[in-house]
């Protein structure tokens, strides 16, 4: 079977794929819908659910045990600092191998203020990002020195459209300003909260709707920020990210999240002219009382690339089962694929656009993005209490093309000759909560190369250890 082949073939397993799983969960019953809340149903599916809007170390000032903040339910505030030690022998994403044991800071800020002057509100929050005792170069990973990650002003208008079944309000709102946020799965577009520095962006975004509401929409036309490790974040040169985000929550079980992003990005000395299209198709659920849930995922691109068109595409599976037992076992299989440009001289750009987000979910390591990537992992995830969670899993690694480049450290063999095999990879992860303003993560995984990393940059496997502490400090 040839490329094109391939290619087709994971293109019909994915629609045929999301079709099935859609049909097969029921309607909701008016009874059931009547004896919730809230129309929205998190997901299931591993490391996907989103961040909340406003972040979760923010609190109500009505909450703080200060005199006089009893009534100051129209402002939020909150700071956290998180400090990260990390063990990483034979890092394959440096150009050099060897041991580095960086430490990792990070602090943020927040401070929002909304209801007291309707439809006006306000958010601001700063993060600074730093890191000592590193064996290599600063880089905008690890340092982004005292940075507004938020700087919004936006209108809000809660009575403008009627409340859904349930009374609840559905607001309409525009915001402008510097923003960080989080949209479907995470792997399009996240604030990347594993990583030591924040995706942001400068422009609009419009609601219509909330999560909790039946359906809801979201629109998106923003600039992109470079992080500048040292002085103020400036919008990439040329380039615009356009987004329609919808989702529709009337299913029983299941939630529909179609959408349409975009990237818009203007020849200039360093880019060519570009327009990415990219729609697609995201849905998330259980089967029923079942045990079983799934969240799947298929998205097309088109457009142009200076002189070449894009023809390229992406989708993921995950079919997990919850075992009934007091530690609530999740057992879960997936399977990712983003294309790849198997020749760079016949017209066309194959290779996946990977947006702006959140490679976490796909290898503990970090070195997977959601670009030339053919993966299949399981996945064993554990809450022996209500302050402690384990989870550990197993991934393969493929190139989907091994033409075309390996995003994680930009390796490529042009010929083919030195495989596809990325490698291998196990890694286990514990989460306690110790009280209620500190969180004590250890984690460890082991990256076993496969032929391609051995032929492009070494044969050496890696190991990687960290312990972090997050800690909400008020």
């Amino acid at each position: 079977m040839n490329h094109h082949q391939r290619f087709l073939s994971r293109r019909r397993f994915f629609v045929s794929a999301a079709i099935l799983l859609s049909a097969a969960v029921p309607l909701a019953r008016a009874e059931d819908r009547a004896a919730k809340k809230t129309f929205y149903k998190a997901p299931n599916s591993y490391s996907t659910t989103r961040d909340p809007d406003v972040p979760k170390y923010s609190r109500p000032g009505s909450t703080r045990d200060i005199d006089g903040w009893k009534d100051l339910t129209w402002l939020d505030i909150g700071m956290d600092y998180r400090l990260r030690a990390e063990y990483r022998d034979d890092d394959i994403r440096r150009p050099v191998g060897g041991l580095d044991t960086p430490f990792l800071h990070r602090t943020r800020a927040y401070v929002g203020i909304h209801d007291i002057l309707d439809p006006f509100r306000f958010a601001v929050e700063v993060q600074d990002s730093r890191r000592n005792n590193g064996n290599f170069p600063k880089d905008n990973r690890d340092f982004n020195d005292a940075e507004l990650i938020r700087l919004q002003a936006e209108l809000y208008f809660k009575d403008w459209l009627d409340p859904d079944s349930y009374g609840t309000d559905r607001p309409v709102s525009l915001r402008y300003g510097i923003q960080n946020f989080e949209f479907l799965d995470r792997r399009l577009l996240g604030n990347n909260q594993w990583r030591n520095t924040a995706n942001t962006f400068l422009g609009f975004r419009g609601a219509i709707g909330q999560d909790a509401n039946d359906w809801s929409l979201d629109l998106l036309a923003v600039q992109p920020l470079e992080r500048d490790i040292s002085a103020p974040d400036q919008p990439v040169d040329g380039r615009w990210l356009y987004g329609i985000i919808g989702h529709w929550r009337r299913w029983e079980d299941v939630t529909l999240e179609p959408f349409y992003l975009a990237i818009d990005q203007d020849q200039t000395a360093d880019a060519a002219d570009r327009y990415v299209h990219s729609p697609g198709l995201r849905v998330y659920g259980v089967f029923g009382d079942s045990g079983f849930d799934f969240d799947a995922s298929i998205i097309r691109q088109f457009g142009n690339s200076g002189n070449l068109d894009i023809d390229a595409w992406g989708g993921n599976l995950e079919i997990g089962y919850r075992f009934k037992h007091p530690w609530k076992p999740r057992l879960s299989a997936f399977y990712g694929y983003a294309s790849g440009d198997e020749d760079p001289n016949d017209g066309t750009d194959h290779r996946f656009e990977r947006f702006y987000g959140f490679g976490r979910p796909w290898s503990a390591n970090d070195y997977i993005v959601f670009e030339n990537i053919d993966t299949p992992k399981l996945r064993l995830e554990l809450t022996p209490t209500e302050k402690l969670r384990v989870d550990l899993g197993y991934s393969w690694y493929h190139l989907a093309s091994a033409t075309d480049r390996f995003a994680g450290n930009g390796s490529r063999d042009r010929t083919g000759e030195s495989g596809s095999m990325i490698g291998h990879e196990f890694d286990i992860r514990g989460r306690w909560q110790a009280t209620e303003r500190l969180e004590v993560i250890l984690g460890y995984a082991h990256f076993i190369a496969g032929d391609f990393t051995r032929n492009t940059l070494r044969s050496d496997d890696t190991d990687f250890a960290y312990l972090e502490l997050n800690l909400r400090v008020f």
